[in-house]
């Protein structure tokens, strides 16, 4: 078994489709209306299923913000160098909700950003 996907619901899907392109560097996969059911889902990523995991964005018609409740804890990106990270995002447009730093207890170093449906996302310093 194998991760193929994180779903997030959306509240301004184009809004949502900028940050995680904009922001965080991922890319438009692919895209699917149907009016039918009154949904809209877009998936993006840095690679398609199977190699990488990809993230659903879920656009339910005439809903425009969700209660996040308190089980949802982030999502996890590795990047080279955490505090540039966060300076290209801010300059992106993105909100970033702890800088780049040790985590408490440790030496990892991690920062937070934050999408527009206040989702967390955590950037880890990874060497390339």
């Amino acid at each position: 078994m194998r991760i193929l996907h994180t779903m997030l619901r959306v509240g301004n899907l184009q809004k949502s489709i900028d940050f995680y392109t904009q922001v965080l560097g991922m890319s438009l996969l692919r895209q699917r209306d149907n009016p039918e059911y009154q949904y809209t889902l877009a998936f993006l990523g840095y690679g398609t299923n199977p190699e990488h995991a990809e993230l659903e964005l879920t656009y339910n018609y005439g809903v425009d913000h969700y209660e996040l409740g308190t089980a949802y804890g982030h999502i996890a990106l590795a990047v080279p160098d955490a505090a540039e990270a966060c300076a290209k995002m801010k300059a992106a447009g993105g909100v970033v909700t702890r800088e780049a730093g040790p985590v408490k207890g440790g030496s990892t170093v991690i920062a937070f950003v934050q999408d527009p449906d206040g989702y967390k996302i955590e950037l880890i310093q990874r060497p390339a």
